[in-house]
């Protein structure tokens, strides 16, 4: 009878640990300022995510979020310190002004509370820098979220390159960009601090331009290119007074050369991608569409289902030891690399020369 009781508990394990192993993370939110928070917001009405507790200093802001969401009171702080005197989340996602994320982990990192802010990791390498240090004096883990890191197309392209698909890689495109941030109809909450110099450290080169310089980061395993030169444009200068709205910028590597070209002036939302190799042609057109062209031959690539589909699950997976960041894109190794590139193509755009990294 023993035996038989031991087997059965075995088999409910057995079939309940898959569900253990999903249950959604239970995370703090410190912003809602940044339009992406919105994206949070339905991940956590399907259920995908537990928000403990939401730190916002605007209540007129807080109290849109409770009245579109049906968010309870009880959940709403006017500052991350109060908020973290109350809960123990499993990470803080960070929704605020890029400037303001080093906050973010002054504030975390000491209580060993991971952080995953929304993309670029800081607006200077000496934020970025002390960032990393608090992360790594406590043990916990900084990441950085982008969209476009969650593209199957994207994905698929980087495991076609390590494979030599296309040979050694010479020159890589990114496009990265849209009519504009007003244009489209960001919030006035988000447009108060995108296009400050200050609070998000430029305008497109830093919206926009953080992209590129990511997947390029990744392609090239880790490696910074070995100097940046940029251009920007203020072509709307009613519109956006205080920062660039156009930035081309150009990384050069010791046998390759990274091309970003970020904007504010399109047509319409384009963020695509261009591997050209010494035998081949990659192009991730969207997050679902990837060419391949050779001397012979030009053709759609078969998608495989990545890994990985948004940051909640990789995130889970990272604070549960499945996985390690390494040099990914979400990998603090990556991101102060981004911020080091946009700095230097800031610089470079201002002094008008060509920066070494």
């Amino acid at each position: 009878m023993n035996m038989k009781k031991s087997f059965l508990t075995l088999i409910a394990l057995a079939f309940f640990l898959p569900a253990i192993s999903r249950q959604p993370l239970k995370v703090g939110v410190a912003g809602l300022s940044h339009d992406h928070a919105l994206g949070l917001m339905h991940q956590y009405k399907n259920g995908k995510v537990i928000l403990l507790g939401i730190a916002e200093a605007d209540t007129a802001l807080s109290g849109r979020y409770k009245r579109r969401f049906q968010l309870p009171d009880s959940i709403f702080y006017t500052s991350l310190v109060a908020m973290l005197q109350k809960i123990r989340p499993d990470a803080v996602l960070a929704y605020n002004p890029v400037y303001q994320h080093i906050d973010v982990v002054e504030a975390c990192a000491p209580k060993g509370i991971s952080v995953m802010v929304e993309k670029p990791l800081a607006t200077t390498v000496a934020q970025a820098n002390r960032m990393a240090e608090l992360a790594r004096k406590h043990h916990i883990h900084l990441l950085t979220n982008y969209e476009t890191t969650w593209y199957p197309s994207n994905q698929q392209l980087y495991t076609m390159v390590q494979s030599k698909t296309i040979g050694d890689v010479r020159r890589m495109v990114v496009h990265d960009g849209h009519e504009g941030p007003k244009e489209i109809g960001c919030s006035n909450d988000f447009l108060q601090w995108l296009t400050d110099p200050v609070k998000n450290g430029g305008g497109a080169i830093t919206d926009f331009g953080c992209y590129g310089a990511n997947l390029m980061t990744w392609l090239m395993n880790g490696q910074a290119p070995v100097a940046v030169t940029a251009i920007t444009h203020q072509i709307k200068p009613n519109i956006y007074p205080k920062v660039d709205d156009d930035a081309t910028i150009v990384l050069d590597y010791s046998n390759a050369t990274g091309v970003i070209e970020a904007s504010w002036n399109w047509p319409f939302s384009i963020k695509d991608w261009e591997v050209f190799g010494n035998t081949g042609y990659l192009h991730a057109l969207n997050p679902n569409t990837l060419h391949q062209r050779l001397k012979s031959s030009y053709e759609p690539v078969t998608l495989q289902q990545p890994l990985y589909t948004d940051n909640l699950q990789y995130l889970s997976d990272v604070l549960h030891g499945k996985i390690k960041p390494g040099n990914d894109l979400s990998s603090l190794e990556n991101n102060i690399i981004v911020v080091r590139i946009l700095e230097a193509a800031k610089r470079s755009a201002k002094e008008g020369r060509r920066v070494p990294l």
